[in-house]
């Protein structure tokens, strides 16, 4: 048995354990916790402090999250996560990235980002300034900005991996959200990550010539909507069989937090490639699929295809690992041929 093959069973065996505690330990704690105090196996006084930390976790802490905004913001946005613990960010060639440089971006509200411009691997031998890295961006390499999940920075080890991928087919500019890396420290919230995406664009725009519009989007793992990833994530199984936890969760987090990416889905006029693992435990496939189902039912023809691809639990790529898939280079490949296609058959049916 490999070890990958051993901690993916782990992480099997610990939701199954959570969601037994949530739905059928839980409920019986007080009685056991009386049947024992009743034969003197515990002490009355241990009776009491075990009933009341019961107390406080499953019916005092929830009330707490539903009226705390920042409580719900931190389950959103991991920026306490600061994996590695001493980061280097203006030196992303010491992180394998060759032909790569660290720049900042100020948005339009006042934010500056962190960003790193990673050249195609075909041009990795490129040293310059920052004025030519500017103008290398204008030689009709296809560019794509890569937006990272909640947790981490932009030089978290997954993440250099897929940009080893990416380049070989475009230029790369992934950068920080605010609150996350060495981007300034303002509370993020899904305003202003789309905000920052948007400042990135410009900023690529602006120097460039031929970027009027994005072509394709790729998903990585993604949900279909707050409201239903907070019902799957693994922690949320000790809570989530409590009578109120939709109430004081689900609730809450849906309202402050929506990421209804099954609604903005229907309105963008682009290709879609969706790339999900079936072991995902943070991020379930269901989720990811539900997307695809959603974006199929509200799509027209005219907006693009949404491509779906999974990949099978024995690869052991689970929620961060998509990268190390030996077939993800022909999945890009194919997905860009298919994007210049319709790009290609749409403008002939808009000029006709």
């Amino acid at each position: 048995m490999s070890l990958i093959f051993t901690f993916h069973s782990f992480g099997e065996l610990v939701e199954s354990i959570l969601a037994l505690i949530g739905s059928v330990l839980l409920p019986l704690l007080p009685v056991v916790f009386g049947i024992l105090a009743y034969f003197d196996i515990i002490s009355l006084t241990f009776l009491k402090v075990a009933l009341f930390f019961c107390f406080v976790l499953f019916v005092i802490l929830p009330i707490i999250y539903k009226y705390s905004y920042t409580l719900q913001r931190y389950a959103v946005f991991l920026t306490f996560v600061h994996v590695p613990a001493f980061p280097d960010y203006k030196n992303p060639s010491a992180y394998g990235l060759k032909g790569s440089r660290n720049f900042y971006i100020n948005t339009d509200d006042g934010v500056k980002l962190g960003v790193w411009q990673i050249l195609p691997e075909n041009i990795t031998d490129f040293e310059g300034s920052d004025e030519s890295f500017e103008d290398i961006l204008d030689n009709g390499q296809d560019i794509i900005i890569y937006s990272h999940g909640n947790g981490g920075t932009r030089l978290s080890d997954h993440r250099i991996e897929m940009y080893k991928v990416l380049r070989k087919f475009f230029h790369v500019f992934a950068f920080d959200y605010r609150g996350y890396g060495d981007s300034s420290s303002s509370s993020p919230s899904e305003i202003g990550c789309v905000n920052d995406l948007l400042n990135i664009y410009k900023w690529i725009q602006n120097r460039t010539k031929s970027l009027d519009r994005p072509l394709g989007l790729i998903l990585e793992a993604p949900f279909n909507n707050m409201k239903e990833e907070i019902s799957e994530f693994p922690l949320a199984q000790l809570f989530k069989h409590l009578p109120w936890f939709k109430m004081t969760v689900v609730n809450p987090m849906a309202k402050n937090f929506p990421f209804t990416t099954d609604k903005y889905i229907c309105g963008i006029d682009i290709p879609v490639m969706i790339l999900h693992a079936k072991d995902d435990k943070v991020v379930p496939y269901k989720l990811g699929y539900k997307l695809y189902q959603s974006a199929e039912k509200c799509r027209l023809d005219t907006q693009g295809g949404v491509i779906f691809h999974s990949f099978d639990e024995k690869y052991h790529f689970g929620h961060k690992f998509i990268c190390k898939a030996l077939d993800l280079s022909d999945k890009i490949r194919d997905f860009t041929t298919y994007v210049y296609t319709f790009q290609k058959n749409h403008k002939t049916v808009l000029n006709e």
